[in-house]
């Protein structure tokens, strides 16, 4: 009786000696679909721990690319920026966290830039400067894929 009293203690404390900590678990994942937008380049502030992804339309892409640092008539941007945070599932590795914010550039017939930003996080981002961010947005360049 004691040995399958002791098998039955052994068991039990197994199963909950195995606990995994969930430190995602209060984080609210947004997931953005970029639609018929093309991914264009990426880029990573380690000081602030975040990422970004720049989408763009063709004529975006085409602008981009070209050495003018003008926007084509019709070009649409969007830079998604999203916190990281370490991977719990492999060590030295980072994965996006929760999406903080996405910047649109859109430019009409006209040529004229319009700039937008949506904020998903709680605290709200400090308004930048439009055309330094503009600036900064149009710096980007493509990523050059094979």
């Amino acid at each position: 009786m004691k040995k399958v009293l002791f098998i039955i203690l052994s068991i039990c404390s197994l199963f909950t000696a195995c606990k995994i900590d969930e430190p995602d678990k209060d984080l609210k994942r947004i997931v953005f679909d970029p639609g018929n937008l093309k991914f264009i380049s990426t880029s990573l502030n380690t000081k602030k721990e975040t990422s970004s992804a720049l989408y763009g339309n063709q004529e975006a892409l085409e602008s981009l690319s070209a050495a003018g640092s003008s926007l084509k008539n019709g070009s649409m941007i969007k830079l998604v920026t999203w916190k990281y945070h370490d991977n719990p599932q492999y060590i030295g590795g980072t994965i996006t966290g929760e999406l903080l914010s996405i910047e649109t550039l859109q430019t009409d017939n006209t040529g004229k830039i319009s700039y937008q930003i949506q904020s998903t996080s709680p605290t709200k981002p400090v308004p930048a400067n439009q055309e330094e961010r503009i600036q900064y947005i149009m710096s980007y360049k493509p990523v050059m894929r094979p």
